[in-house]
């Protein structure tokens, strides 16, 4: 176990699933709600449901990927090439697994790989809210994440769920000290989605804050055990160096996922290291510390109708910042901070696809903690109601959303 000051993990995994399983239930509640809402609005409107979670926007992207591999690229009018190398390969894979080893199409098996992850991911917030904050606040954690406005991006044949899984499985690896399992879901989770780097830096800062805080442990008032120190230590020596190895490779494994697949990009365009920054400039996409989405916000007050829409995007990058800040003030475990971070940065700071920063914040679970906790220190009935109202709101905004403009 790691020396954070957090719970103590269930005794096995039937302990465990018999634990989450009140999330988990709640968890599918909440999304069978959206798909049946989506799919009378869908009737309604004589659209296939099932089609717009499967076969639209990035999902296509990612069958062609699975089907043809990656070369496939659309040239528009305006000069930018959309390459379809800027999504990344394991929701692919799975896709092809899925049809190698059943009659199912490609779209389908997105759809059953979605319809898992989203299930894994749930577990996964739960495991780290209940590590953390006890098991009234991981069920909470795991209904407001079912509940978010763009939630029903969850059930659909994009890598969301997928990463969000690998995540939180990643962060309660490094929560409860297992730091090869750790490094091992931060390879897939780079292997997923370009923000696995979030995953990495989490990995990576927990393990280094680690190293020092046993360094220091061994130092009493400042200074090292003499080396004549009685044969007895060697026992201590030797776990604190079998510890150290577990966390160097972990260390080692967690970049290997996201590297690798930006090295394999640069190599096959011919451009080297960069290459995949080249690819994402042809989807006008890059990192520009958020200049163009706050000139985006800014535009929306020209007008008195999209007034309101700036004011809106307002309140919600100031409802994101305030969350952070709340964790920060309750003391959040460092990687879920630094995860936290890294993820939202790169959504809020993102130079285009300014509808997708919702989408895009998805896997931020832990900016849900603080709530979390507050829904868990009320009544059971007033929190039910509560999360009963706003899923209710969410199911019906998700049906709207994705017969509409949908996700960019």
């Amino acid at each position: 176990m790691t020396d954070l000051e957090t719970r103590a993990a269930p005794s096995s995994r039937a302990g465990a699933l018999r634990r989450a399983a009140p999330a988990l239930l709640g968890y599918a509640a909440v999304r069978a709600l959206g798909l049946v809402a989506l799919a009378v609005w869908s009737a309604a409107r004589d659209k296939s449901a099932y089609t717009l979670l499967t076969a639209r926007w990035d999902a296509l992207w990612y069958t062609r990927v699975a089907e043809l591999g990656y070369g496939y690229e659309v040239r528009l009018a305006n000069g930018d090439v959309h390459s379809n190398l800027a999504f990344f390969p394991l929701l692919p894979w799975l896709e092809r697994l899925v049809t190698a080893v059943s009659p199912l199409s490609y779209a389908d098996g997105g759809f059953l790989v979605g319809l898992f992850a989203s299930l894994a991911a749930a577990w996964g917030i739960f495991a780290v809210a209940d590590h953390v904050y006890g098991r009234r606040a991981g069920v909470c954690a795991v209904l407001l994440w079912a509940v978010l406005p763009v939630g029903i991006v969850q059930s659909m044949a994009y890598s969301e769920s997928l990463f969000t899984a690998l995540a939180a499985w990643a962060l309660y690896a490094v929560l409860t000290g297992r730091w090869p399992a750790a490094g091992t879901l931060a390879l897939l989770a780079g292997l997923t989605r370009p923000v696995g780097m979030a995953v990495v830096a989490a990995v990576w800062v927990a393990a280094l804050a680690s190293f020092v805080r046993d360094r220091r442990a061994s130092e009493p008032d400042g200074a090292r055990i003499a080396p004549s120190a009685p044969a007895s230590a060697s026992a201590p020596d030797s776990i604190s160096a079998s510890a150290d190895a577990s966390r160097v490779l972990g260390m080692l494994l967690a970049p290997l996922g996201t590297a690798g697949y930006v090295l394999w990009v640069g190599h096959h365009t011919g451009k080297g290291p960069l290459g995949y920054l080249d690819v994402q400039a042809g989807w006008r996409n890059g990192f520009d510390g958020g200049y163009a989405f706050a000139r985006f916000v800014a535009e929306k007050f020209t007008s008195f109708p999209s007034a309101l829409a700036g004011v809106g995007l307002i309140v919600g990058v100031a409802s994101v910042i305030w969350l952070y800040a709340v964790g920060v003030r309750q003391r959040q475990p460092l990687p879920l901070l630094v995860y936290t971070g890294v993820v939202t940065a790169l959504a809020l700071c993102a130079s285009s696809y300014f509808g997708s920063k919702p989408r895009l914040l998805v896997p931020a679970f832990p900016l849900l903690l603080p709530l979390a906790l507050a829904l868990a220190r009320l009544r059971t009935r007033r929190s039910a109601l509560v999360l009963g109202s706003v899923a209710v709101a969410s199911a019906v905004y998700g049906a709207f959303w994705l017969n509409g403009p949908g996700p960019p």
